[in-house]
This record gives structure tokens, sequence and C-alpha cells, in this order.
């Protein structure tokens, strides 16, 4: 099938499906004519990269685990780079969130100061409003 019928069939645009190809995650084949011509399987391997981005890997991520994957959802048969790459993925994944839950609760900190001041503490900024003691100088 050409690009168009696995773009339709897939949902997935054109241009994300030669991203993909040049990511190394779809291999058509070509025609005489430079037409792409992929395989009846193109629509699941497309359905698996999808799912795969869903999940937080990368295409990097997504190429090595990509052979060991099966069906549409996908699941995957034991693969050495399957089970590094997917730990690999969730240590950073955890890492994001704990910096973001740290991010998070210093925002709160400075939200309630600024909302509910500390009548003890004077107002450095001149304007009428408390100021949390981290933005004073």
């Amino acid at each position: 099938m050409r690009i168009g019928d696995l773009s339709r069939r897939t949902g997935v645009g054109a241009h994300l499906l030669r991203y993909y190809e040049t990511q190394g995650l779809l291999e058509p084949e070509r025609r005489a004519n430079g037409y792409r011509e992929y395989p009846e399987e193109a629509v699941r391997v497309v359905g698996q990269i999808r799912a795969l981005l869903d999940a937080g890997l990368s295409t990097d991520d997504i190429r090595e685990v990509l052979p060991c994957a099966v069906g549409s959802a996908p699941e995957f048969e034991p693969c050495s780079e399957l089970l590094d790459t997917l730990r690999a993925r969730l240590r950073l994944l955890d890492e994001r969130a704990d910096a973001l839950e740290h991010s998070r609760r210093a925002l709160r900190r400075y939200l309630d100061d600024t909302a509910q001041p500390d009548a003890a503490q004077p107002n450095t900024a001149g304007s009428g409003r408390n100021v949390p003691a981290i933005f004073r100088h």
C-alpha cells in the first residue's frame, strides 16, 4: 500500500510516517518510480509505534524494542534490549516526576506565602503587596 493508504488506515499523517521511516521504525520498499510501498503489517507497526510513544518512549527506545513487539497493543516477547530499555525509560520518568513534584511544592509554598502573608513581615515591594521571603533582597 502507498503512504496515503497507510495514513488513512492508521490516522497518522504522511509526514509522521516519513519521519518514522527516517528514524528506522518503518521500512517500506521503493518502487521503480520512487513511491513507497508498505506491507500490510505496517498498519500494526504504526499502531505499536503510537502506543509506545504514548507510553513515553523515544523513537530511539522504540527502535530498540520494536523487534520484540507482537500484537497491536503491543505485547512483547522477551529480548535482551527490551527490559534494559524499559527500565531506563521508567527511571528517567520517575526522576522527571520527582523534579516536577519538587517544583510543584515550591510553587505551592510561594503561592501560599503570597496569598496569606505573615503580618509581622515588612512589605519590601513598595506596591502594597507582601513579597515572599525568597524574592526579597
